[in-house]
């Protein structure tokens, strides 16, 4: 929840190879004070069943920059091995062209950003979304 001194973050993950949500990705949130500040890992979480990340840490007051980090590799490598398991056909899959995705982006204090990820094994996409 944000307050009139903070912004708040959310994110969601939908891997548009399969039209599904991404479960089990890990999301670390780190954040700075200013342009010139260093950044600060404030902790993290893990996409849900639903792709979404609903316990990522607050923003402390004065934050002006985030980053979310996702840590694409081990889901498609997960994905990988689900997939050998049930014996189907492959995409040309070569493993994660793309091991992590670091989003960067401006904060205000008093908004909510919300922003979404769409993935694939060989590109992704984000948005600010609502």
């Amino acid at each position: 929840m944000s307050t009139f001194a903070t912004a708040s973050v959310s994110t969601h993950i939908l891997d548009t190879s399969t039209g599904r949500p991404a479960a089990d990705v890990p999301v670390s949130l780190v954040a700075r004070t200013g342009s010139d500040a260093r950044w600060v890992a404030l902790g993290g979480s893990a996409t849900d069943a639903d792709g979404r990340c609903k316990d990522l840490p607050a923003l402390p007051e004065g934050t002006t920059h985030v980053r979310l980090d996702f840590d694409t590799e081990s889901y498609f490598t997960a994905k990988k091995q689900a997939e050998a398991q049930q014996d189907a056909p492959r995409v040309r899959d070569s493993g994660a062209f793309f091991p992590e995705v670091a989003i960067t982006f401006a904060v205000t204090p008093g908004e909510h950003y919300h922003v979404p990820l769409l993935l694939n094994p060989f590109g992704y996409s984000v948005y600010r979304g609502s």
